[in-house]
């Protein structure tokens, strides 16, 4: 059996219908897992599951659309899961938002306290949700997409940032408390990677031209390079990697 094979496990995904999500979900997948679509749009959760149980050729993923910013959503969100695939032994909390580029001293509030609520608290309550049935089978992975955005400051992602650098401390927090009932909490900081997410950034010239400058391999990420580490972590490779963050960034933190 290879340390990476996920046959049996059963796995929620937000912000799973595109993007660096999406191909999680799908690697997941390949590697046996069931896994749940999630994101704000129902049609889009469809299209996806629809996508990987045609490419996988049998029924392993199902959609559930939540809004992250709604905690009974996400409450429905982990009942749902149970009644589909019965369990969750990985939770990876993908979903994120950054509303706003530019000065911190030009945020509104209204979207600091948005950036706050889907990016750090909306996670913090989906662990909580999922981290009871995990004790008592002593067993579980959870995993966070953070960014490199949590170890490097920015004049203009600052409440971004802020928000993921909580993520990193969020599994710390998890491990510490709950490795002795084999429990793993880790995230993944990636760098600037192709997404819809991240195309005001890519898409950027001078922008893009900063980042390649500082990246040693002179290119930015795509989604599946996120995914392989996600699966590392979900599978009984990541068995030892606990309240750790693992940056996949190109090197660029290292220049």
């Amino acid at each position: 059996m290879s340390l990476f094979n996920l046959k049996n496990k059963s796995i929620l995904i937000t912000g799973s219908s595109r993007g660096i999500g999406k191909s999680i979900a799908c690697q997941c997948a390949e590697h046996g897992a069931s896994v749940i679509i999630s994101s704000r749009k129902e049609k889009m959760c469809k299209l996806t599951a629809e996508e990987i149980n045609n490419s996988i050729g049998s029924e392993v993923a199902f959609s559930i659309p939540a809004n992250i910013s709604d905690e009974v959503q996400l409450e429905g969100l982990v009942n749902k899961t149970r009644e589909l695939i019965g369990k969750i032994d990985v939770l990876i909390c993908n979903a994120a938002t950054n509303p706003f580029m530019g000065s911190m001293l030009d945020m509104p509030t209204e979207k600091f306290d948005k950036v706050m609520n889907n990016n750090i608290k909306s996670n913090q309550i989906l662990c909580n949700l999922v981290l009871p049935e995990m004790i008592e089978r002593e067993d579980g992975s959870i995993i966070i997409i953070s960014s490199i955005a949590a170890i490097k400051g920015s004049p203009i992602l600052g409440a971004y940032n802020i928000s993921k650098a909580a993520d990193v401390m969020i599994v710390k927090n998890i491990a510490a408390e709950f490795g002795h009932k084999n429990i793993r909490a880790n995230s993944i900081a990636p760098g600037l990677i192709k997404t819809d997410f991240a195309k005001a950034l890519w898409e950027n010239p001078e922008i893009l031209k900063t980042v390649l400058s500082s990246t040693p391999m002179q290119r930015i990420g795509e989604p599946d390079e996120i995914a392989g580490v996600a699966v590392m972590l979900a599978s009984e490779a990541g068995n030892y990697i606990n309240g750790q963050t693992i940056v996949v960034d190109g090197g660029t933190t290292i220049s």
